[in-house]
């Protein structure tokens, strides 16, 4: 027999065919997820530097209502979602009734959960990398061993030993753990590449999310345009009640 790869496909076992066609799923898979996230952060951030740039005019401004729509018009980009829901939530707590938590309160806990979807978005499908980097090697372990069972098993069917007659059956089951390393490796690789991409992006948002709420906390009360029980709510004491503060006399 020579030992080149298409003698040695021809000559595995179903088991061995099963484990390796598993093993080159998995490769698939895993290059699906990484080109998949490579054109999702690269889109992200392109329409997120456009959108930053729009968004930065429009808070100078006190446009919140047009940065709203500019958000909702962004497709691709995490911090529209993260900027477009804020100031939308903020725009929507302002114009209710005064409750124990004022507006810039109820926003900041609303963006908090609104980064979470943001950062689930963001790994998503990452945790398939990881487990192809963590069980390919076994998998393709698996194999080599049960190539090997069965190389030994021939021996004793046949009756007869030596090198020569387990030597074939040892190098199809090497090649499955080969094939197992072959796709943990690359997968290990794309999964660090990528978590230095999301921790990146994370980190940005981090930043955006605190500077929007910088802005909305050092805003006049006469640009937050809040509404109280149907009439525009500019006294004191209706800004503190908004602001979740106490205003009862000592």
């Amino acid at each position: 027999m020579n030992f080149n790869l298409r003698d040695i496909y021809n000559h595995m076992g179903v088991f061995a065919l099963g484990i390796a066609w598993t093993l080159m799923l998995f490769a698939v898979a895993s290059l699906a997820v990484f080109f998949e996230r490579l054109f999702v952060f690269f889109r992200s951030r392109a329409t997120s530097r456009a959108f930053a740039a729009r968004a930065g005019q429009l808070l100078m401004q006190h446009q919140h209502e047009a940065l709203v729509k500019e958000a909702e018009g962004t497709k691709g980009s995490h911090l529209a979602v993260l900027l477009g829901g804020g100031m939308k939530a903020f725009l929507a707590k302002s114009k209710q009734p005064a409750g124990k938590l004022g507006p810039v309160e109820l926003t900041r806990r609303e963006l908090v959960r609104i980064n979470d979807r943001v950062s689930a978005d963001v790994r998503r499908g990452m945790s398939l990398l990881a487990t192809v980097g963590s069980v390919a090697p076994f998998v393709g372990l698996l194999g080599t061993v049960v190539g090997i069972i069965e190389a030994f098993a021939g021996i004793a069917k046949e009756g007869s030993g030596g090198l020569g007659a387990v030597s074939a059956g040892i190098a199809e089951a090497l090649v499955v753990t080969a094939l197992g390393l072959l796709v943990a490796i690359p997968a290990v690789l794309m999964f660090n590449f990528l978590s230095t991409r999301a921790d990146a992006l994370q980190l940005s948002l981090d930043a955006a999310r605190s500077e929007l709420m910088d802005h909305l906390e050092d805003m006049p009360a006469d640009k937050r345009g809040g509404v109280n029980n149907g009439a525009v709510a500019t006294g004191p004491e209706t800004v503190a009640r908004r602001e979740g503060l106490d205003v009862r006399p000592a």
